[in-house]
C-alpha cells in the first residue's frame, strides 16, 4: 500500500523542518536528532523528508536509511491514529495472541507492521507488555485488553472508529 506525502499540505512543517536541519548542519552527528525530529513532526518518515535531510545536511542517502532501518522507532508509513499492540510474549502467545493477531489483521485487512489505507489504525507486535497475569494482553493507544479472545476483536475496534 502506497501513503502519498502532500508537500502543500505540509508545507508549513517541512518550513520549520527546514529551519532545524540548517540548526544541525554544524554540529556533530546530526543525522539521528534530524531523523527524531521528522519522525516527531510527520508521524513516519516520508522519503521525500529524508532526501532534504540528505540534501541539507550532505548525507548519501544510503546512510540514512542504514541509520533510519537500524533503530525500531523509526518507521517509513504514517501510523494510525489508534495504534494496535498485541503481546506476543510467551504467556500470550501460549494463550492465543497469535490467533488474535490474525483476527485482527483479517478485520482490518493490513498485516502487522502496517496502516490502513484510512490511517485509522496501525498494528504492532509486542514481545512483552509486563503483565503475563492477564494473557493475551492487547492495548489499543493506551487501553490496556485483558483476556482477550478472538470473538471480542469486532467490539473493540468498534470503540475506535
Amino acid at each position: 500500500m502506497e501513503f502519498k506525502f502532500d508537500m502543500e499540505e505540509n508545507k508549513e512543517q517541512i518550513q520549520a523542518f527546514r529551519e532545524f536541519l540548517d540548526s544541525k548542519k554544524d554540529t556533530p552527528g546530526p543525522l539521528m536528532p534530524s531523523l527524531q525530529r521528522a519522525q516527531d513532526v510527520f508521524g513516519y518518515l516520508p522519503k521525500e523528508m529524508l532526501e532534504v535531510i540528505s540534501r541539507k545536511l550532505s548525507i548519501p542517502m544510503a546512510e540514512i536509511y542504514g541509520v533510519a532501518t537500524f533503530y525500531s522507532q523509526f518507521s517509513f508509513i504514517p501510523t494510525g491514529r489508534n495504534k494496535i499492540s498485541v503481546c506476543l510474549g510467551t504467556a500470550c502467545y501460549v494463550k492465543g495472541a497469535q490467533s488474535i493477531l490474525e483476527e485482527i489483521e483479517t478485520q482490518l485487512g493490513i498485516k502487522s507492521g502496517e496502516t490502513t489505507k484510512d490511517e485509522i489504525f496501525s498494528i504492532a507486535s509486542a514481545r512483552c507488555v509486563g503483565d503475563c497475569s492477564i494473557a493475551p494482553v492487547i492495548l489499543v493507544n493506551e487501553d490496556v485488553y485483558a483476556k482477550v479472545k478472538k470473538d471480542d476483536i469486532k467490539e473493540i475496534l468498534s470503540k475506535y472508529n
